[in-house]
Order: structure tokens, then sequence, then C-alpha cells
């Protein structure tokens, strides 16, 4: 298999291992109002690429974390007047609801970052005595300046990689750093947010820190695959690598980087803090989740598309056409053969998980088996075939019972 590697910016070979599981780390979500559009393509784009690697037959370890130790949940609680950890349940059964929806599979492991701070402390406590980090009246930041390639996927120089960083969250001005790009490890808290005991003092850790230590927790030092949306290469990412390299002592942290485009509404990006979002929740009222699907593995997945309802009900009529296939009754004459289809469609996920031309395959078996079935081919083996990719490709289907 080929997958583009952000980290390098090239496509790589990735076999399949023989002697061990594949793991899997994909940034979750913050759970304080979830699940837009945007979500759903991402964690849609890692369904497909565990399914087809399951389907090959490896063992995929797949973990995705929750965010519920961050500021904007903090934040929505407080306004909102609930129990912090309420909003935080209520937004994940959503999010879980969400995913049944659209028929993605459930993760191997789904910690909350509230249950696995004590997972946290020691990568803190190595890093300070490493010296990558340095304590400050009871908050611990990482020296951006101990690590050279800092930020290398980002391909910024500092002045870039500072604008990123503070357009993303950073306080360039906190008299406590040595730099202004030095982030958070461990924090004091504000009045009113929860604490943990920590060497430090009470706090919280660091949004950053929270997946380097569930992450290695749940499946290992080195990951083969480490994803998320593009949003995330800098800083979440980057700050990842450079915090988890030090103390694992093992570089590349994961093999491959891989990063969805964003989703965008009317020009402008779909995301929270511009409130211009589109839920699942809703879109599954107005359209079928196999429709959904389609169409937002219909694009390339590291490239950015704008979202627009006349193209999920386009989507429909392939789903329909998918549906008429596997249900249609054959005939007795040649059966129809479908294998150099099944070797396309494999093909093009195995080349960057190439969906969009995936999905035109399974459309051209579908209407081939249509036109078949008008000649009175024998259609068992075709319809079985479509069945096979159609449901590793993670579409709900109903094929044939003849």
């Amino acid at each position: 298999m080929l997958l583009y590697d952000s980290l390098t910016a090239r496509q790589k070979p990735f076999t399949l291992p023989s002697d061990r599981p594949i793991s899997l780390y994909v940034c979750g979500i913050t759970p304080y109002d979830t699940t837009h559009i945007g979500h759903a393509r991402t964690y849609l784009v890692f369904d497909v690429l565990t399914r087809y690697l399951r389907w090959q037959g490896a063992e995929v370890r797949y973990c995705q974390n929750v965010t519920d130790v961050d500021d904007p949940l903090f934040e929505r609680a407080n306004r909102d007047g609930i129990p912090w950890q309420d909003l935080a349940q209520r937004e994940v059964d959503r999010f879980l609801a969400d995913c049944t929806a659209l028929n993605i599979a459930p993760p191997t492991y789904f910690p909350k970052s509230s249950t696995e701070i004590e997972t946290m402390l020691p990568l803190v406590g190595k890093l300070l005595a490493l010296g990558h980090a340095y304590e400050r009246e009871g908050n611990v930041y990482f020296a951006v300046q101990s690590y050279p390639s800092f930020g290398a996927m980002a391909r910024q120089d500092y002045a870039g990689l500072l604008a990123t960083a503070n357009q993303r969250g950073n306080d360039p001005s906190d008299p406590l750093k040595r730099d202004p790009l030095d982030f958070v490890l461990w924090q004091t808290c504000k009045h009113g947010e929860p604490t943990w005991e920590s060497p430090w003092g009470l706090g919280r850790p660091g949004w950053h820190i929270e997946c380097s230590a569930m992450a290695t927790r749940y499946l290992g030092p080195q990951l083969d695959f480490h994803g998320g949306g593009s949003d995330l290469i800098f800083p979440h990412h980057a700050c990842e690598i450079a915090q988890t390299e030090p103390v694992t002592g093992l570089q590349p942290f994961a093999q491959f980087w891989v990063h969805t485009g964003m989703v965008y509404l009317d020009g402008e990006k779909m995301s929270k803090s511009l409130g211009n979002l589109v839920f699942v929740r809703e879109a599954v009222k107005e359209h079928t989740s196999n429709a959904l699907r389609w169409y937002l593995l219909s694009f390339p997945y590291r490239e950015a598309f704008s979202y627009e309802r006349k193209g999920v009900r386009e989507a429909e009529l392939k789903v329909a056409q998918l549906t008429e296939a596997l249900q249609v009754k054959g005939g007795s004459a040649t059966p129809l053969d479908l294998s150099r289809a099944r070797e396309a469609l494999t093909t093009a996920l195995a080349t960057d998980l190439k969906t969009p031309l995936a999905l035109e395959v399974l459309a051209e078996m579908a209407q081939r088996i249509l036109s078949a079935a008008s000649e009175g081919a024998n259609l068992q083996a075709a319809q079985a075939t479509l069945a096979d990719l159609a449901t590793m490709l993670g579409f709900q289907c109903s094929p044939s019972t003849t």
C-alpha cells in the first residue's frame, strides 16, 4: 500500500506486518458541541482505512481519544451552567450515535483525557529530567529550542510557526515562558476549573501531552499511523512529536502522519468557532447515511471541499443504483465476471486511499450488474463481489437472498 505521509511530504509504501497488529491513533473530539460534517469526514476516512486493512487480513488496533480536559469544554459548561462532566458525556453520547448512524466502526480503544491523568505525569516528569521542559510557578512548559526540528511538519519559519500557534490558542505574552512558542505540559487552573494533583501542584495537563500519553499507553512507543484533520498538523501534532520522541528514544513517533482536508460551507471552514456547522444528527434526517458516506468519500481525502446538499442528493442516486444491483434477479446465462473491477477498486484504495476512484468503480460494477440482469446473466458471484466491496467501504447493504 502507498500512503501519503505529511511529515516527509511524499507517498511511502506500507507493508502489512505479519507478526504484530497495526497501530492507528486518531485525535478525537472535544465534546462540547458535536458532531459536524467536518468531524464525520475525518472519521469516515479512517474508518475506510481501518476496514481496508482488516479486509486485507490485518489486525488493527485503533485508538481514538476524547479530549474532555480542555478550555472550550470548560467555557461552554460554565456558560450553560452545567457540570463539565455532564456536558462532556452528553456530547460523547451524541457523537457515538452519529458514528453509528454513519456505520463508522468503533475504535478498539476510546479513552478520555480526564481518566488518563496518571499516564501523563510521568511523561512530563521525564521531559523535565531530560532538559526538554522547565517548571515555573506550578506550570511546566516544553522548551521548543531544545528540539531543533520542532515544527518541521508545518514547513514554516519561526515567525510563521508563532503566528499559526497564536491563531490556535498560544499565549505568546505569558511572562513565565522562556520562548513565546514554548507550550504548556502542565498548568495551574483558573477558579472553578477541575484540578488534579501533580508533583508541581494542583492543575491540569496541556492539550498536547494528553494525546502523547494515550497513544503510547494503548498502542506503544511507536505508531504505524497517526491521524486527524489537517488543522492539527501544527501545533498539535508537531508538539506531540517533540514531546514524545525524547521520552521513547524512537524516531519517527509515527511511520505515517495522515491528515484529512477541511470541509467548507459558503466559503468558510466549517468550525465550531465560526458557528457555520452542518450537524450529522440533522443531515441524517434529510439524507440516508449511505448517501452521506458516499458523498463525503467522493472527494480526495487530503483535499478541502465545500459541502453542498445537492451533492448528497446526487449521491442518493448512486446508492439507490447500488441497492438495486444487489437485489436484482439474475438468470442462468453466462456468469458475470467482476474480478477485474474488484482489482481496480482495491488498487485505488491501495494507492493513497483514492476513495473517489473506488466509488467510481463501485458504481460501474452496479451498472454492469443491472445491464447483465436484463440479459439473463448469472449474477450470484458478481453480486457477492459487489456486496463484499461495498461492505468493505462501509456501506450498509441488503444483498439478494436468491
